[in-house]
């Protein structure tokens, strides 16, 4: 298959299954540009964006990683991925689950699969990725609530009628961790596809006790009814179970001295579960030459649970630790529904590439927590003398101190129309309208009675308008220099739906406005950089009062910085993938009375620069090297407590036997450098990984 054919039959898969536009003029336009860059679609398009639309001419900025970029750097979770990504950087999210900040805005549930919202919280899998889409900026046209400073979407793998194939992976590390996988696509005939993926892996590392397992699988199933008509389903089981550990206390500032592999918590205790069964069907049809449709419906079910004991003070001088916990139980149904129309036609002079939407969405969440009590003192914290390991004294847990249910309902429409304006102009303009209800029962606040003044029922509902607009100017194909404004919102119940009560069910939500200016440049059709500044102003935060805990201040934040990338091929035998953002954030007024706290934003480095080098020696041989820097950083917005900078440097050896036989050899922290990649808070740090190697062997036929 030539180029031309195989960059059409992608992009075509990517954004409309079997539909190809075509005939008119606009399309045969189309068409050709698809034709140029689609062999290079990894860097040039991205499903997240809904419409046949290059990368060149979406006036925001956004990352890909693709699958070879995820095998070769030994990626094996979101936060390994987010480490090369400008201007992401990742949060430690009490060791249960993927927490990152995107442009100064931290989050838990801004991820997204195949364009569906994936927010609950939980270690994301890769084994069945194609590529990740980090989309900058403020989203909700596109993905709705939340997305303030940014989106991460992942692309998972499908069946294909175009061949049969069959891989095998396993892997180990110096740690004692390891794992395989399988990837096995049939394609039973010229209409139906049946694919596998599966994966199993055992957690290890530096840290005392640091265990776990994980086993995932997904089967996907294409059915291509006719030229216009594809059905994909698909089914996903995760089963992950590890040890939960919140890293490790602060002094004078600064992460504590000569504890980086010692844990503080009960390895009898400390554990996450979790268990997911995702369901989802997809079918795209095409209308017409000019029209096309795709629908998704995905039913999902997550029980997840972790316990942890976490340090929350050490005092040098009488070397005692102050140790914290809880036992935290969720169970989320998710039932999601999206539609997608496309159209691609010309009015007069103006060509138009026209996307309009509906989503509903109904998320269920029974959530439960009960505190640690101590013996000695019968309280939830308790300080003891330090040891190595830790002598845990008793204790136990209490009933419930927290027990609730909510019910989201979400209704959404949008529209969005890119507009070519001759040759050298493009405008991008659009508007989303969100309906967001939440119903909450507080169990323990119904059964306290409503003397109070709260019966345990409380509901928030948010009706808001979320606009985009965006202007490209395209002084010759190749170049585009645009500029951009967004606004994003988050409800008042927060990404979790667990922070309603009576101080915060009336208040308005959250905004997120993101100013953008940059430029994209196809330097070949196999080499790209891009830049951008931006600008980020978020208003309406709720904060706790210092003073009074009962009540709930209004914060605002701003946040600006630069980032550059550049990735592709410099030679036919260097790849090159590196990027570099500065950022800078602060903490602006509180309760909206323009009394600024000026306290710099938490995890978010001034500085971070990453690189991946490849090279081909010769057909069988090739190396790898890569570097990573971040600038020191504060562990949460109390400035007490800075993560020092740190350089990292990585690298790999990369054998091809023939076809079907591979092997790599994957040496990370190559110079041995203590440093401290992440935190959730002052006193619960994370350490990052000494020298270590992991080698794998891939077999395909």
């Amino acid at each position: 298959m030539n180029k031309s054919i195989l960059a059409l039959s992608v992009l075509t898969a990517l954004v409309n299954g079997p539909l190809a536009m075509a005939e008119d003029s606009s399309s045969e336009e189309a068409v050709e540009r698809i034709t140029i860059r689609g062999a290079f679609f990894g860097q040039q398009v991205a499903d997240a964006v809904k419409t046949p639309t290059l990368l060149i001419n979406v006036p925001q900025s956004a990352s890909i990683i693709g699958e070879q970029q995820i095998e070769e750097q030994g990626m094996f979770s979101v936060a390994d991925a987010m480490q090369y990504t400008p201007g992401v950087s990742i949060g430690l999210g009490e060791d249960h689950r993927d927490q990152i900040t995107i442009r100064g805005q931290n989050t838990t549930a801004d991820f997204f699969v195949d364009g569906l919202r994936d927010d609950v919280q939980y270690f994301r899998p890769l084994y069945n990725v194609e590529r990740i889409e980090i989309m900058r900026g403020s989203n909700a046209l596109l993905f709705g609530r939340g997305g303030g400073g940014g989106i991460v979407n992942r692309v998972t793998k499908s069946a294909t009628t175009k061949t049969s194939f069959t891989s095998v992976s396993g892997n180990t590390d110096t740690f004692g961790a390891g794992g395989v996988s399988v990837d096995s696509n049939i394609a039973i005939d010229e209409n139906h596809a049946f694919r596998l993926n599966a994966a199993a892996d055992n957690v290890d590392n530096h840290r005392d006790f640091k265990d776990g397992d994980r086993f995932a699988i997904n089967p996907t199933y294409v059915w291509t009814f006719n030229d216009d008509t594809q059905f994909n389903a698909s089914y996903e089981y995760v089963n992950d179970d590890r040890l939960v550990d919140r890293g490790i206390p602060s002094v004078n500032g600064k992460p504590l001295d000569a504890v980086y592999d010692t844990f503080f918590g009960d390895a009898g205790f400390n554990n996450t579960t979790l268990e997911a069964h995702i369901f989802r069907v997809k079918v795209d049809h095409r209308i017409s030459e000019h029209w096309s449709v795709n629908t998704t419906l995905q039913s999902a079910d997550y029980d997840k649970a972790y316990q942890n004991l976490y340090p929350t003070a050490f005092n040098e001088e009488t070397q005692f630790v102050t140790l914290d916990g809880y036992r935290d139980t969720t169970e989320r149904q998710n039932l999601l529904w999206q539609v997608n129309a496309i159209g691609l036609f010309d009015t007069g002079r103006l060509s138009h590439t026209v996307l309009a939407g509906a989503e509903y969405a109904q998320q269920d969440t029974d959530n439960a927590r009960m505190d640690n009590v101590f013996e000695a003192n019968n309280d939830d914290q308790y300080a003891f003398l330090f040891s190595d390991p830790l002598v845990i004294p008793s204790r136990s847990l209490t009933d419930a101190v927290r027990d609730r249910s909510s019910d989201v309902t979400v209704w959404s429409a949008f529209v969005q129309d890119e507009i070519s304006l001759g040759d050298h102009w493009i405008l991008v303009a659009g508007l989303r309208y969100d309906d967001f209800t939440i119903d909450v029962t507080d169990r323990i606040e119904a059964a306290n009675g409503s003397a109070d003044g709260n019966n345990g029922m409380l509901s928030s509902s948010d009706s808001e308008v979320s606009p985009r607009i965006g202007v490209i100017y395209k002084p010759v194909d190749a170049l585009s220099i645009y500029a951009s404004h967004s606004v994003s919102f988050l409800p008042r119940s927060g990404d979790q739906f667990l922070t309603l009560s009576l101080t915060t069910e009336a208040l308005d939500a959250e905004e997120f406005t993101n100013t953008e200016i940059g430029a994209k440049w196809n330097i070949t059709d196999g080499l790209n950089v891009s830049a951008a500044y931006f600008d980020i102003e978020r208003e309406n935060g709720a904060t706790v009062n210092p003073d009074n805990p009962e009540e709930s201040l209004l914060s605002g934040t701003q946040t600006d910085g630069f980032e550059i990338q550049l990735t592709g091929n410099i030679t036919n035998q260097w790849l090159f993938t590196g990027g570099y953002s500065y950022l800078s954030g602060y903490q602006t007024t509180l309760s909206g009375n323009g009394d600024g706290e000026g306290q710099r934003l938490a995890q978010l480095p001034k500085h971070m620069f990453s690189m991946w080098n490849k090279y081909a020696l010769n057909d069988k041989w090739q190396l790898g090297v890569g570097l990573l820097y971040q600038a020191e950083q504060y562990a949460s917005l109390s400035n007490n407590v800075t993560l020092p900078s740190f350089t990292r440097v990585d690298a790999a050896v990369f054998y091809v036997h023939d076809e079907q036989l591979s092997v790599q050899l994957n040496v990370n922290n190559l110079f041995d450098r203590d440093y401290f990649p992440s935190a959730h808070n002052d006193n619960n740090i994370s350490t990052g990984q000494p020298l270590n190697a992991r080698l794998g062997v891939t077999y395909r036929f």
